[in-house]
Parts: C-alpha cells; structure tokens; sequence
C-alpha cells in the first residue's frame, strides 16, 4: 500500500528571545563536535579556530542552527567531567553565536553545563538522556531555552540493546515522551519551548529503531516539533554494511522517511548533501519554483578530472 507523504504540522518554538516558525520546509540541525570522541568524525577538528570553520561551512551549506557538544554519546568512553565540558563548548558556543549570528544548541545532559552554555549564547539544549535530571528542566525554565527531549532507557554512557525490551515500541516511546513532557511542564517550562526526538539507536536495536521510525508519526500526538537524530547512526550501518563516514546514502534515505512523516528538524553531519537533497526534492514535487532561465553555470558542466557529464 502506498502512504501519502504528511505535511508537518505548523509549530511555534521559543528557545531564548528567538521565535521559530517550524512546519513549512525541514530544518537542519548541523553539528560541530568539540569533542575528540565522536563516534564518526573525532579528533578532525581539533581547535577551536577549526571548529569554527566548520560551523561557518555548515551554516554557509544551509544549517538551520548548530549543535555544539562536548561530550560524545559513545558507550565506550569514560565520562567527562562538568568542567572539561564547559571548557569545550563555551568558548565555542561564544564565537560562534556572536561572529556568526548562529542559533546554537548544546548536547548536554549536565545542568550546570547547559546553565555555562546558555549563558554564552546557546538558545536550547539538546539533552540525550530522556531527563534523567529534572534540574536541566528548570534551568531551561529560568533562562527560556528551549529543551529537546529524546526517549532512551539507558543511563548515558550506557549501551542498552535488548531484542524483547519493547511490546509496542511506537506506544511506549510516546508515553515516555508524554511524560518527560509532563515533568518538564512541572519543572516551569512552557510547552512552546519543548521539542521531542524519537532517539534513534538509544536502547535500541537496529531492528528496534527501524519499527520506530516506521512509525514515526505518531510523535505528533505530542503537538511539538519533531527533531530527528539520524545521522549516520548505527542502524543505518547496520542494513548497509557501512562504517560512519560511508553512511551518507543511508542517512538521505533516513532524511526522505523523515520529511514523507512530517518531521521537523533533523540532526545532520552532511548538510550540504542534505541540503542538496531537498532542494531537488522541492523542485521536483512543485514545491520550488525553476525559472525558465535555470541553466547550469559552464563551469559546473565538466568535472575536473574527467570528461563532459553524461
């Protein structure tokens, strides 16, 4: 049977003194590691003068907004401490938001990191850990950040993968999620500052997290935007037989899925290649109009090392 794509529901996010109007078109959500752990691409930019760089090239490729964390979610590295974090990310955080005007989320589950973050110029955060600590909650309340809240069984740090873990799996993230909302809530956060992301891999099986996302749609029962971390993840690894850096066809799929569901955001290392898929995507469904005149520029019409294209 074939599904019509759904169209994601408009959605006002505050995060800080920003008002985001999110439904019309996907956004991206490029990542800057200031961490030298990253599962797919740590220790290649190593200063904070790269780190830079980079955020001004995935800002330039089309990213919405940048996440900037300090801390890689892989389970085989010890923790690192509040400090080092802060140390990473804040000096990071601070170049990048006022040289580059850039809306900025930190992926921290630390309180006081995200306090340091937000004081330097992030405007959410970005919180892996399902709110295992509702204290991230009230900072957010305080400053008016905007918290993303991801389903996980696991603690951080901890890798989680049980095969009968889940009866219904799309049910019971959603009432995770209904939950962390609610004590979000509790916490003194406003609704409109809340986003939800289904975790993809957290505590979940490659099989586990394909039924999810099958089902993906669901989520929006949430009334929140939905924020999709599908970068090169390990299920996409695990059905192409591809190390992290070789998952980018995979991770397009992930991203055409997301889009045909409505989801609103989606948390990308390639963003270029994300952008470029878009926009294709647009103008083939008449959603971006080609003007008569669109040609391709000469010098785009030979690759440099070989012959004319086709």
């Amino acid at each position: 049977m074939t599904r019509c794509s759904r169209p994601a529901p408009a959605r006002t996010l505050t995060a800080g003194d920003r008002v985001l109007e999110l439904g019309a078109r996907p956004w991206l959500v490029g990542i800057v590691n200031a961490s030298p752990d990253s599962f797919s691409d740590g220790g290649r930019r190593p200063t904070l003068a790269q780190q830079v760089q980079l955020a001004h090239e995935l800002l330039a490729s089309g990213a919405d907004i940048l996440d900037i964390g300090g801390e890689s979610a892989r389970t085989d590295r010890p923790p690192v401490s509040t400090d080092l974090q802060i140390e990473r990310v804040v000096p990071l955080i601070e170049r990048v938001a006022r040289e580059l005007g850039a809306t900025v989320s930190v992926d921290t589950h630390k309180p006081d990191v995200a306090r340091a973050a937000i004081a330097a110029g992030a405007a959410i955060v970005n919180d892996v850990s399902g709110l295992r600590d509702a204290a991230l909650a009230r900072v957010c309340a305080q400053t008016g950040a905007a918290l993303v809240l991801t389903h996980t069984q696991a603690a951080p740090g901890q890798r989680l993968q049980d095969p009968n873990r889940y009866r219904d799996i799309a049910a019971e993230v959603l009432a995770f999620l209904r939950d962390r909302v609610s004590i979000a809530l509790a916490a003194g956060m406003r609704h409109e500052q809340l986003i939800v992301d289904p975790g993809p891999d957290f505590a979940k099986t490659p099989a586990q997290t394909v039924a999810l996302l099958e089902q993906v749609e669901r989520l929006h029962e949430l009334e929140r935007p939905l924020l999709m971390a599908i970068s090169r993840k390990d299920f996409i690894g695990a059905l192409t037989g591809r190390a992290p850096r070789e998952r980018l066809a995979g991770t397009l799929a992930a991203l055409a899925h997301g889009v045909h569901a409505g989801a609103h955001m989606f948390r990308l290392h390639d963003v270029a290649a994300a952008s470029d898929f878009l926009r294709v995507r647009a103008a083939l469904q008449g959603a971006l109009e080609v003007r008569p005149d669109t040609a391709l520029a000469e010098e785009l019409r030979y690759d440099r090392l070989a012959g004319p294209l086709g």
